[in-house]
């Protein structure tokens, strides 16, 4: 009970003490100091009376974690004693227990009209918008707190970290340089900085901010974790790795870091610390643990496909319904090209498995590249029947009408799919993409914009539009743009490196599409298109045996657009043909 209601009670108890004792004494009595206590002051402490006794019976009962009953008794409180802020403040607590938020808020929300002054009441509000997801509500409240109570850290951090989830950053390095001015070394301060500035992509910035959290307490776990992904972001992979092997020198224990840095070790090309590591995940788990799950995945992620089956399959054969090692171990069969043994374990996979959706998938991957695409098409609709709200099932089963140049169904697939989300960027690029093999580029284009407005930064969306202009031979400056603020967002992707190589071409300057294709090239060393790409660079720079080399390698990787690549061919043969005499000609001259 707050102090003011055991105040209340106690005066008026003693009040009523005081009347119904005067009796007592027979001998005349001085006249009274205090008053009498009238009925309505009687009435009064009965009714505080009582409000506290449900008050302690609702306590008791949330102490033994009988919440329904605890809701019972308060309400009966709050009948006695209407005005109490504490009593609507608990009632809103054990609300938010029982998973009834609504109600909750309804009682903070009294509590806090009650008194208004009150910070604890107030957190409790700001806590029950938050956990409904109402930021703008509980960013409200917090900053009503910090105007009573400037000083409150906690607050401004719990304030800094809705103004990130909201993506208000510099709202919320507003916040941070407030706190780190009034205690320079609050080291969750600084970590937060570098969270904000990681999500702004000021790398720079955000590793400031790590190193100097991790000044402060060199053993901070988030932070070195934060640093060792800032620096794999940064391809600074030897960075990473002495980030990893430094937090595995204080947590030994922590196999998520052991992972981590067994990656840093193959990337950096140093198998043989990597395989040490791996030894010491397996000196410390047993063949067929499920905490050998890791070594598994770790194999198949860098190619060791025996090595991934062998740890899986020991799993899930002692533990037959770990969905996760059956996953991984049909992906390692897939990928090694055991089909037949990939479908068995996907097929294991049953419905509420959180890995049932992509075992359909895979599967509906496999039988397709089987021939069995009717077959695959039915996996598909099944599991749509079971999940309807998994927008993924209807892409796969788009992609699977479109390989077929099945069009009609592919835009239907789609169309359903974005019954479920109407907003899933994915399907409207795919819806794109169909249009544009319809032959319907307009259309297209209109789908592609409609992703850059729900997602401005879509680097596929921005490249499609750009390579587009590019291939029309039109608005190329605007294409020029929109291809490299893709390439901003994938900096390694072959295809808008291609894009931007064929923007180039389109300019004429064939030096600089030359560099870009031949970059592209390496990333995506058998798409047929791209291989084209340099044919016709080649061409335009007059190096007719590397075009022709280009357009036949083309040929042998199916492209497309098969009969094109063939008059090129064709073309070229003979423009070889009819320069080789005036090449003879030009030698015998030049010999003589």
């Amino acid at each position: 009970m707050p102090h003011t209601l055991l105040l209340r009670l106690s005066c008026l108890f003693l009040l009523f003490f005081l009347f119904s004792c005067s009796h007592l004494e027979s001998r005349p009595q001085p006249q009274p100091l205090i008053e009498e206590v009238t009925v309505q002051e009687k009435a009064e402490a009965d009714r505080l009376e009582l409000a506290y006794r449900f008050f302690v019976s609702a306590s008791l009962a949330e102490i033994d974690g009988r919440y329904e009953e605890a809701r019972g008794f308060l309400l009966k409180a709050i009948e006695q004693d209407p005005a109490s802020p504490y009593l609507h403040a608990k009632m809103a607590g054990v609300l938010r227990v029982l998973k009834e938020e609504r109600e909750a808020l309804a009682y903070a929300l009294k509590s806090v009209r009650l008194d208004p002054q009150h910070i604890e009441n107030r957190s409790l509000l700001a806590e029950i918008y938050s956990q409904i997801k109402d930021d703008d509500a509980a960013i409200g409240e917090y900053r009503k707190i910090l105007e009573l109570a400037p000083k409150q850290k906690r607050v401004r951090l719990v304030l800094t970290t809705l103004l990130i989830r909201k993506g208000e950053y510099k709202a919320a390095l507003e916040e941070l340089d407030r706190l780190t001015r009034e205690d320079p070394e609050l080291v969750i301060a600084h970590y937060y900085r570098g969270r904000v500035y990681l999500e702004m992509g000021e790398h720079g910035e955000a590793e400031k901010s790590y190193l100097e959290a991790l000044r402060l307490n060199e053993a901070m776990e988030p932070a070195l974790f934060d640093l060792g992904a800032l620096y794999q972001v940064k391809r600074n992979y030897a960075g990473a790795a002495k980030i990893y092997e430094r937090l595995l020198s204080f947590y030994p224990g922590n196999v998520t870091v052991r992972e981590r840095l067994i990656h840093m070790y193959y990337r950096l090309g140093e198998d043989k610390k990597a395989e040490e590591q791996l030894e010491e995940i397996k000196r410390q788990t047993s063949p067929g643990d499920p905490g050998r799950q890791s070594l598994g995945l770790i194999y198949l992620r860098h190619g060791k496909l025996d090595e991934s089956i062998r740890e899986l399959d020991l799993i899930v054969k002692a533990w037959p319904d770990d969905d996760k090692s059956r996953y991984y171990l049909a992906s390692a069969y897939e990928e090694k090209g055991e089909h037949e043994k990939a479908l068995e374990h996907f097929q294991w996979i049953k419905t509420g498995s959180e890995y049932y959706v992509n075992a359909r998938i895979h599967i509906a991957f496999i039988l397709e590249s089987q021939g069995r695409a009717e077959e695959a098409i039915g996996v598909l609709e099944k599991a749509i029947q079971i999940e309807k709200d998994k927008t993924e099932l209807y892409l796969m089963l788009s992609s699977l009408h479109e390989n077929r140049k099945d069009y009609d169904r592919a835009m239907e697939a789609i169309d359903r799919g974005l019954k479920v989300d109407g907003k899933n960027v994915e399907l409207i690029f795919r819806r794109g993409v169909v249009f544009d093999k319809k032959g319907e580029k307009a259309k297209g284009l209109e789908e592609m914009q409609r992703i850059l407005e729900i997602q401005p930064e879509h680097a596929d969306a921005l490249n499609y539009i750009g390579y587009t202009y590019a291939e029309q031979g039109i608005r190329l400056d605007e294409a020029m743009d929109l291809i490299q603020r893709a390439l901003k967002i994938k900096p390694d992707s072959g295809y808008i490196i291609d894009s931007l190589g064929w923007v180039y071409y389109q300019k004429g300057l064939y030096d600089d599409a030359l560099k870009y294709l031949l970059e592209a090239a390496k990333l995506v060393p058998n798409d047929p298109t791209i291989i084209e790409h340099l044919g016709d660079v080649y061409f335009k720079k007059k190096m007719y045996e590397k075009s022709l080399e280009k357009y036949e390698k083309a040929l042998t990787l199916n492209h497309p657009q098969a009969d094109s690549v063939k008059e090129k061919i064709l073309q070229l043969k003979k423009l070889l043909k009819q320069s080789q005499p005036d090449s003879r000609r030009s030698t015998k001259t030049l010999c003589s």
